[in-house]
């Protein structure tokens, strides 16, 4: 038999009752191509490159091998050359690819051209173009077949390849003496012990990362509220306060409404938006913030609405906006109470008609942003005094978000200490994993006067100077240390109960006297047995508030 012969329709049999597909004599799969092509995609993303080619060389070369021996049974050829060289012609009659125009094979010993290659197809499809071959099972099948079909080995390497942006693909077929250290590296995919060392190696980093995740979601579980979905931590919501702004916060993310986001600075109210715009239809558009008080009068107009070249002294190109820039997305402007009354009325004009007009152009550019502000001051008195305008007040505060002072969401104190720590850690490279019952008292009796801001940079403080492995009052601020001010300060707004300033009192008393309760309870005139009954009244509470 010649090559020439060779017909699909007798090579491919087909039981049309019971589904069986042989070629060659052999059961045969059909596997969609771009099924193909997401296998090696997962194998490349999981495994790596080197891992990945090796893998399908080896399949490659398997296979080969077998077709090899399949044909040389299944069919009685006018000479060996026959046999060795109807390999291409069954991998063109298989659809792997497409043979060169006026040459009648390409696989033979010295190599040879193909078209349309199946793997260089999908490599583009799924991974784009790169700057080496990938042709990898292509290969591993031309190497297995003809090292049957010629008795030693020979392997096939592709110097040119679509993949990479050739216009055909062309391989080199020699032995592995041939070879020599011209392609020494390239020739170990085909050695299966090279891609088990290459495994296992791959196999220890996965277990070794898997493990950080798994301690990392421990810790995670400690101090996560359970349902909270927000991946903040200035997010966290196991005071009530919080859990009924975060509710109202994921309501209205559903909806375009704009939104006032209220609270005392460092509460987290950039957080909260961004929040506000991951939970909406929005969240595949950009999120653009700006801090309006940053900026000064004169170039605020221009940040917002863009302008055109030579409209004033340094506009040298049209630029853009932040409206534009966000457009499809979540404008989010920070200090919204800052802006002046100039700029107040066209950005007034922008929420109503959805329009912006650069600086020094006559035309408006249609724009869908979604506006987000926030304020950490009161703009009632501001629009009383004519300071802000109150159709843009109302236009803005369509739904009002605020957001809670820390010293008013205790239970969240020590959640979010623990993350702050947790990431602080991380960001330094230290291992500190923890502080010490002392200083979760004195965070849990701090007013926090700086709110999450404040308790982040007590945490990174604490990370960059601690000694050990958990924090210790010596590593907290000054401010902090100073507890018997911090458990009698009173201001407007941060009343407290007798009972609540009768604790802060007798443990910044006892943290004064270095924990010696025979001192402390001398100082505030009580018996040892009742200051002892108290400090455990004081945990037992603790520990339910905190979850500890």
């Amino acid at each position: 038999m010649r090559v020439e012969e060779l017909d699909l329709r007798e090579l491919l049999e087909v039981d049309a009752e019971g589904g069986l597909v042989r070629f060659a004599g052999q059961r045969a799969l059909i596997f969609d191509a771009v099924a193909q092509g997401l296998l090696r995609r997962e194998l490349i993303d999981n495994l790596g490159v080197p891992v990945a080619r090796g893998l399908l060389s080896r399949f490659g070369y398997a296979h080969g091998k077998r077709l090899a021996e399949s044909m040389r049974t299944q069919f009685k050829w006018d000479s060996d050359e026959e046999w060795r060289r109807a390999g291409s012609r069954i991998y063109a009659l298989q659809g792997l690819f497409l043979l060169e125009p006026g040459s009648s094979f390409c696989l033979e010993v010295e190599g040879g051209t193909w078209r349309v290659s199946y793997e260089a197809e999908q490599h583009l499809l799924h991974l784009g173009k790169v700057d080496y071959p990938v042709c990898w099972t292509l290969c591993g099948l031309v190497s297995g077949y003809l090292s049957c079909a010629m008795g030693h080995e020979v392997y096939a390497v592709e110097d040119k390849c679509m993949g990479k942006g050739d216009p055909a693909c062309h391989i080199l077929v020699k032995s592995i003496e041939e070879w020599g250290d011209t392609a020494k590296d390239t020739l170990t995919v085909f050695r299966r012990e090279d891609i088990d060392t290459a495994l296992k190696e791959v196999t220890e980093a996965l277990r070794r990362t898997e493990k950080k995740i798994q301690e990392r979601t421990r810790k995670m579980a400690l101090i996560a509220e359970p349902g909270d979905d927000s991946g903040s931590c200035a997010m966290v919501s196991r005071s009530s306060a919080m859990q009924h702004v975060m509710g109202l916060a994921r309501r209205i993310a559903q909806v375009d409404s704009t939104v006032l986001i209220t609270g005392e600075s460092g509460t987290g109210k950039e957080r909260m938006a961004r929040y506000v715009h991951g939970h909406s239809a929005r969240v595949g558009g950009p999120f653009v913030a700006i801090n309006c008080a940053a900026i000064s009068e004169s170039l605020l107009e221009s940040e917002l609405f863009g302008h055109s070249r030579g409209s004033f002294t340094g506009a040298v190109a049209d630029r853009p906006g932040l409206f534009e820039a966000a457009n499809g997305g979540t404008l989010f402007l920070d200090e919204v109470g800052e802006i002046p009354l100039s700029t107040q009325v066209k950005l007034l004009r922008v929420l109503q008609e959805r329009e912006v007009r650069r600086v020094g152009e006559n035309q408006s550019r249609s724009i869908n942003v979604r506006i987000l502000t926030s304020t950490n001051r009161d703009l009632l008195p501001a629009v009383a005094s004519k300071c802000f305008r109150e159709d843009l007040f109302y236009r803005l505060r369509v739904v009002e978000l605020a957001v809670p002072a820390l010293r008013n969401r205790k239970e969240d104190i020590l959640p979010l200490a623990r993350i702050l720590l947790s990431e602080a850690s991380a960001r330094m490279r230290r291992r500190v994993d923890g502080f010490t019952g002392p200083v979760a008292d004195r965070l849990l009796g701090h007013l926090w006067p700086g709110n999450v801001r404040e308790l982040a940079n007590v945490m990174e403080r604490a990370v960059a100077i601690t000694p050990t492995s958990r924090v210790n009052l010596a590593d907290l601020p000054p401010e902090l240390s100073s507890s018997l001010s911090a458990a009698l300060l009173v201001t407007p707004g941060t009343l407290r109960s007798l009972e609540e300033v009768e604790m802060n009192y007798i443990m910044a008393v006892l943290d004064a006297k270095g924990g010696n309760r025979t001192q402390a309870a001398a100082t505030l005139r009580i018996g040892s047995a009742t200051l002892h009954r108290k400090l455990k009244a004081y945990r037992v509470r603790s520990a339910g508030q905190t979850g500890a």
